[in-house]
Order: C-alpha cells, then structure tokens, then sequence
C-alpha cells in the first residue's frame, strides 16, 4: 500500500466483524509496531493481544460502563448542544461518530482481537503511542480496521490489570487499547478542520502561513 493512502485512510473503524485475524497477520502488525521511535531506544512498552473469548467476555461490561461514565461526564455539554440543535452539521457528524462509538461498547464481545500498549514509568505515551500508530498503520495495510480506546485506563484501570495479570507496581502505564477487525464499511478520508484552522506558526494564534482547504490526497 503507498504511503499516503495509510496515513490518509487510516481512521478509526470500530464497526468489524468476528473474523478471526491469522498468527501470521498478527505477528506482522507488531514487527511493524517495535520499530517505531523510542525515546533512548529503552524500548519500555510490552504490547498484550487479548483473543481469549473469556477475557473478552469479562472485559465487555466495564467497557460499556466506562462510556457511560464518559457520555455522562465528559461529554454530556456536547451531547446537549446535539440534541438542542439536531439539524446543525456538527450535531449530525458528533451523533454520527458517537453512534460508532456505541456500537464498539455495545458490541465489544464480538471484536475478534486487542492490543493493550503498556509504556514503563511513562505517563505521557511518548515513546508508546508512535508504536500503536505503526500498528494500526500495518493493521491498515492489511485491510484491518482499528480504533485507539483509553477509556478503560480512565475508568476502571485496576479491574482491567487485574484481569489481564499485569503487575501494578512494575511502573507499567495503559496507556491505550486498541480494537483491530476487518471492517463492515468503507475506507475513506475522514473530514477534518483545515490546517489553517488549527495550525500556528512562531507564537500561539499567529498564522502558519498555510492554506490547505481541501486534501491532498488522493492528488488530483
């Protein structure tokens, strides 16, 4: 796969199905994700795949208690402007991405694999988070679907170490939970705010310089 159309297409895709994805397929994903930047080369993350249905199973209500908890919270403002004002285009795409959201909590059992990124006495993921980009970017020329998750790590972070065995005073940080299926839609260039809306140059507020209304890519 060019370049260009990874990072382009590579967006959150929660909407899979049970398809089980092979050893081999797996084990490409995550040569791909150890060879990401790491500060120092410490290389201090472990990746853990999580396929066993049971696991799963007992990770599924905490899941979908902890996105209740995040509508409820964090949310709710957004959810309110939503349903005051349906018809506005930003209610329509937050409803849209929120309805996506939902079906990966209510369908949670049924997603074929995880991966939970762990990074060692790093609690801003710099030197884990280019690694689970690198694995989706190779989960994406695969033709699997991913979507980055944090919510259990917000929510219910010693449910889920105690679950999955992970020792909590080893300096291990969750610091991502990644879903990875084949997907039921279509990829596609997710819309996005210009880069002259959210980009700046020099100091805060002052203009990039730049002008970028439409993507690059595909080249027209």
């Amino acid at each position: 796969m060019e370049l260009h159309e990874a990072l382009y297409t590579t967006r959150a895709m929660r909407r899979v199905t049970n398809e089980k994805i092979p050893m081999a397929t797996q084990g490409r994903i995550l040569d791909a994700a150890i060879r990401a930047p790491s500060g120092g080369n410490a290389q201090g993350w472990r990746f853990l795949l999580v396929d066993d249905v049971d696991t799963i199973a007992a990770l599924g209500p905490l899941y979908r208690d902890a996105m209740d908890q995040l509508w409820s919270t964090v949310y709710k403002p957004r959810i309110d402007q939503a349903a005051a004002a349906p018809e506005a285009a930003d209610s329509r795409q937050f409803e849209k991405v929120r309805k996506s959201a939902q079906w990966l909590a209510d369908n949670f059992e049924t997603v074929p694999l995880y991966l939970f990124a762990f990074s060692a006495f790093d609690p801003s993921g710099s030197s884990i988070y280019p690694a689970v980009w690198s694995a989706m970017l190779a989960a994406r020329a695969e033709g699997i679907g991913t979507c980055l998750t944090a919510v259990l790590s917000f929510f219910h972070l010693d449910e889920v170490l105690e679950l999955l065995g992970v020792p909590k005073d080893a300096g291990w940080v969750c610091s991502a939970c990644v879903s990875f299926g084949y997907p039921t839609g279509r990829w596609g260039v997710a819309p996005r705010r210009p880069v002259q809306e959210v980009t700046y140059r020099n100091r805060w507020g002052e203009s990039s310089g730049l002008t970028v209304d439409d993507a690059l890519w595909p080249p027209r």
